[in-house]
């Protein structure tokens, strides 16, 4: 037997699951604080020293007389066979299924499952540059619901797609022409982008291909949001949107990315730690409006109203000064500035007690006695207009910062905005507009701050040297007394454009927006018959609808879908009706969007509207769609169908989910209840490297997932790990929050998949490749083998519910806990023993091969939308290469006949027992005293009174089966009478019974009886040849020369 095991062993020399000594903590035994081990050895034996080499002589001598015999007899062992490889390569692995498991699947699905069918609708990912990690976790958690619904007999349907416009697309190709944004002509600029989206695109349909990806991956399989159909579906949803009064033309702030000269939309923006100057200045205040009681207090001393700004570059733009009225405003005068009073908030002075320095209060004043005060322009007098700015009154003024006095700038800043707007005073006081798309000053500046100023800023970066010019001309100007009292660092979050990665402003321009105010509560309504996954990302969602009132859909680039508005080149009023919508979608559903740039004005004008707007006095639009309402309609490719399922990362909370949400809602307002697009809303979390961290070159930490699968440049430290690895490492994570990857994580998943494949292989090997259609339980199955079944409809449960809820996690926890914990370091060990030396007829044998067949069966649809290529090679093995697909033959429920409780609890009692009784023979190992557990038998000795015991009553029932549970030659029960030192040594250890103050002796001693050659337990009696139990196996078949080595 040895010699056959061994090689069986060899073949696997990597990937055998090694057993843990000791397995199943207590739950029900304890031992005694006042046990003992005791090792004992018979004071009427010779010395120990003399014992151990008579021991090593004889069982050389028969090592020397049995080897032959050894030899002989493994040949007529059942050891496992199988054609199923210890290792497959990836690349291997991939050629033989990698079609049956992806295209041909989900065509045969289409065609043989039955409707209606569960849709997973797709998100589309940018077509720009290769894929990275967070794509391999999207794919692939969207590809295990697909596989698990096909398991389960439900049609899929899966269309993927593309983003394929915007400032991404836009960018890569202004990068290959060597163009700066706005140089080239519309038709060029369009005409090459669309040909670096197919480019991308072809590269990330291969790249995904490697991922194991189930579907349609063809062209016509696919969509694109730049497919004429998709551009049609979209104009028109703007239409019936337009339609409904939700879209307007509006000049007034938006968050612009200097970087990419356009607006962006909220959801575009990525919020960082961000460190600005900013800055104390002070206005004067015209003395002409200062109230009379104030004027007894101020005297001859100029009064200024001191503000703090994070955005200095804002000053020149300054329409007014907002104060809190209930807020208590002092005058302050400083020494060394005694021509000077400062008003701030009393409740600020001790804050800024390091800026104002030494100081006396002079007087105050309530903040709505100053309503009706006005100030000077920072600079003033000369050239420039002669205009004065008002105090403002509003609740919104805060004292937890700055001075109390808030710098108010409608031309960049939304509630500065929103404020002057509800008191109309942008009627008769336009926005003032001096920085352009670069975010430079421009000429402008000088109709405010004059020409001598204008001359030092026009040009420069707000942001950056803008910003300092402006500090550096108000420390210089004295004119009118002190401007700048001081600058500080501030630390502080600030938008970024999450494409550019650079710093945004806000600046008023005129831009195309979306009601959501009319809209808002029936999309909040819509999301109560939604799940949510986690639970805990409604709220999210929900609070990003909540807080928005409109949705800024123009941008200001080229590749995209227009905006397709005509308007009056004179007064630039908008013609943006549904007769000219019509007209001009219908020609371009005709010839493309792109004749919008390349078609002469004339043919876009509709016949209703030829008479009263002449050509030459109309102009198009310039401005396109943003890319979060072109994925935002892809619903409308579902032809009426809601989808079961979307599934994209935590940041489309602000965008891909929400856009589909709202432009789903705005054009279905005449029905009763709102609908959203989705039935449930899955959420997954970001990727990031083993230490916590973004995924950036110049960290040098990127991983991309097509080196996990074909390997690196180094094969020890990038190995190829292929695409199951890959997906396992997707499911094995929580991946609701962020999900690491690096070098511990994949080797993790490595031996999960090991694991995995190793265990299939000995269910193969001991079924001989030939998984049996019988399904009848036998009668004869022992305590273990139920509970085996029992463990294994719990795995079936778990992970049934797990998939039900997008668990995977759960699903892979379960499959390792059952593999690990009840398959290998316990049933594989003590069945072995059974499947190897019985007769191939013997009904224990048969049992265990039902156990092992059910097994099979059950886990390989578990594990099979997880890992596909290890699933299909473990059906290859049963039905041949031809055969069906894993996926083809379903998820077929358990024998709801395996739930067993009783077997379960009486199982896990004896384990504890088991427990106990392999630690003592591991001790009995360590002192040398036995090498094998088969060279022991066992003691298990019941006090007096404890033989009605449910733990007794238990043992005795099964004490039959107890020595192949335990793995050892023979185990006896006694009473307390029974002798422990009638041997030559002995270990003995206490264990409570449960449930009484009670406690039973284990004792593991030499074995009584001699080895087997055959199996090599302990249990021939001397005058035979092998024990009974194989003398049964070998039957008269044994080889007359055979039994005479023996």
């Amino acid at each position: 037997m040895r010699t056959c095991l061994l090689q069986w062993l060899e073949l696997e020399p990597l990937l055998r699951v090694k057993r843990p000594r000791t397995s199943h903590p207590s739950r029900h035994l304890s031992t005694s604080p006042r046990s003992r081990s005791l090792k004992m050895d018979n004071p009427d034996d010779k010395s120990m020293k003399e014992k151990r080499h008579e021991r090593s002589r004889a069982k050389h001598q028969e090592n020397n007389e049995k080897t032959g015999g050894d030899k002989a007899y493994a040949s007529t062992l059942l050891l496992p066979r199988t054609k199923f490889p210890v290792w497959n390569e990836p690349p291997v692995t991939r050629k033989q299924y990698h079609e049956r498991t992806t295209q041909e699947l989900y065509e045969w699905q289409a065609k043989n499952l039955e409707e209606p069918a569960f849709v997973l609708h797709d998100g589309p990912p940018y077509a720009n540059g290769n894929l990275h990690a967070g794509h391999a976790l999207n794919k692939i958690l969207k590809d295990v619901i697909l596989r698990y619904n096909i398991l389960q007999g439900r049609k899929v349907s899966y269309v993927p797609g593309w983003d394929c416009h915007g400032l991404p697309v836009e960018n890569k190709t202004l990068e290959k022409l060597k163009a700066d944004p706005n140089t080239l002509p519309p038709a060029t600029l369009r005409a090459a982008a669309k040909q670096t989206a197919e480019e991308a695109i072809s590269t990330q349909r291969k790249e995904m291909d490697q991922f194991g990806l189930v579907g349609n991956w063809k062209h016509e399989g696919t969509y694109r949001t730049m497919d004429p159909a998709f551009e049609s579906r979209q104009l028109r949803i703007f239409q019936k949107m337009v339609k409904g009064g939700l879209i307007y033309r509006h000049f007034r702030p938006v968050h612009w990315s200097p970087s990419s000269q356009t607006a962006l939309a909220e959801a575009e923006l990525q919020y960082e730690m961000h460190t600005s100057t900013s800055a104390y200045v002070g206005f004067s205040v015209v003395e002409e409006s200062i109230p009379e009681a104030l004027k007894s207090v101020i005297g001859q001393k100029k009064l200024k109203l001191l503000i703090w700004t994070t955005t200095p570059w804002t000053l020149p733009t300054n329409m007014g000064i907002s104060v809190h009225p209930d807020f208590e405003y002092s005058l302050v005068s400083r020494n060394g500035h005694d021509t000077e009073l400062l008003i701030v908030a009393t409740s600020r002075l001790t804050s800024l007690s390091k800026l104002l320095g030494e100081y006396t209060v002079s007087g105050s004043i309530k903040g709505s006695a100053l309503q009706g005060v006005v100030y000077w322009p920072l600079f003033h007098g000369g050239d420039i207009p002669d205009f004065t700015r008002p105090i403002l009154t509003g609740h919104e003024v805060l004292d937890d910062a700055g001075t109390g006095l808030v710098h108010m700038a409608p031309s960049h800043g939304h509630e500065d905005y929103q404020s002057f707007l509800s008191r109309g005073l942008l009627q008769n006081n336009p926005l003032i507009n001096i920085v352009d798309a670069h975010g430079r000053y421009t000429s402008a500046v000088q109709d405010v701050w004059g020409k001598a100023v204008a001359q030092r800023l026009v040009g420069l970066e707000v942001l950056f040297k803008g910003n300092k010019e402006v500090l550096a001309l108000l420390e210089e100007d004295k004119s009118d007394g002190t401007k700048l009292l001081g600058i500080e660092k501030y630390r502080h979050r600030y938008p970024y454009d999450w494409r550019t990665k650079k710093p945004m402003i806000i600046r008023a321009t005129a831009q195309w927006f979306a009601n959501l105010d009319e809209i808002k509560e029936r999309s909040l309504q819509s999301l109560d018959t939604v799940e949510f996954y986690p639970a805990a990302s409604k709220r999210r969602l929900q609070a990003f609808i909540q807080e928005r009132s409109e949705w800024c859909i123009s941008r200001q680039r080229t590749w995209g879908v227009p905006i397709p508005f005509l308007h009056i080149a004179e007064s630039g009023e908008a013609i943006l009706d549904e007769a000219s919508l019509d007209h001009i979608i219908a020609l371009l559903e005709e010839k493309g969007t792109s004749y919008w740039w390349e078609g002469p004005i004339e043919e876009f004008i509709a016949p209703s509207l030829a008479a009263k707007y002449p050509a030459n006095i109309l102009t198009k639009g310039t401005d396109t769609m943003d890319v979060w309402f072109d994925s935002g309609t892809s619903w409308s490719s579902m032809q009426g169908v809601v989808a079961d399922v979307y599934l994209e990362g935590s940041d489309q909370h602000r965008g891909w989910f929400q856009s589909s949400l709202l432009t789903a809602i705005a054009i279905s307002r005449e029905t009763a209840v709102p609908q959203a697009p989705f039935k449930k809303l899955i959420t997954h979390g970001f990727v990031l490297d083993d230490k916590g961290r973004k995924m950036s070159k110049s960290l040098g930490n990127v991983i991309s997932p097509l080196t996990v699968i074909n390997g690196g440049s180094n094969s020890k430290s990038e190995p190829a790990y292929g695409a199951d690895v890959l997906r396992l490492w997707a499911v094995s994570t929580q991946y609701s929050g962020d999900v690491a990857i690096g070098t511990v994580a994949l080797k993790q998943a490595a031996e999960t998949l090991r694991k995995l494949r190793v265990t299939a292989r000995f269910l193969l090997g001991s079924l001989q490749d030939a998984v049996s259609d019988n399904r009848i339980r036998p009668t004869n199955l022992s305590l273990l083998d139920k509970y085996v079944l029992n463990e294994l409809w719990n795995l079936e449960r778990d992970a049934k519910q797990a998939y039900d809820t997008f668990a995977f996690h759960e699903v892979v926890a379960s499959l390792s806990r059952f593999v690990n914990a009840t398959l290998s370091s316990l049933y594989f060990d003590v069945s072995k023993d059974v499947l190897y030396a019985d007769p191939s007829s013997s009904p224990n044998r048969l049992a265990i091969l039902y156990v092992l067949n059910s097994t099979l069966q059950t886990m390989t649809p578990i594990i099979a939308p997880l890992v596909p290529y290890l699933a299909e090679e473990i059906q290859a093995s049963l039905e041949g290469a031809s055969g069906l697909s894993v996926f083809q033959c379903g998820w077929e429920s358990v024998d709801q006949t395996w739930r067993d409780e009783g077997s379960q609890k009486d199982m896990e009692a004896l384990l504890q027992v088991r427990k106990a009784v392999i630690d003592l023979l591991e001790k009995a190992r360590t002192e040398k005293k036995i090498r094998s557990s088969l060279e022991a038998d066992i003691q298990l000795i019941l006090p007096d009174g404890a033989e009605t015991s449910p733990l007794a009553t238990l043992l005795y029932h099964e004490e039959a089966y107890l020595s192949r549970l335990f793995i050892v030659s023979n185990v006896t029960l006694e009473n307390d009478q029974a002798k422990v030192f009638d041997q030559e040594w002995a270990f003995s250890e206490l264990l409570q019974i449960p449930d009484t103050e009670e406690y039973m002796r284990i004792c593991v001693r030499p074995a009584a009886r001699l080895k087997c050659p055959r199996c090599w337990s302990y249990t021939k009696e001397e005058e035979q040849h092998v024990c009974g139990r194989c003398k049964d196996a070998l039957s008269d078949k044994l080889d007359p020369i055979v039994v005479e080595k023996a």
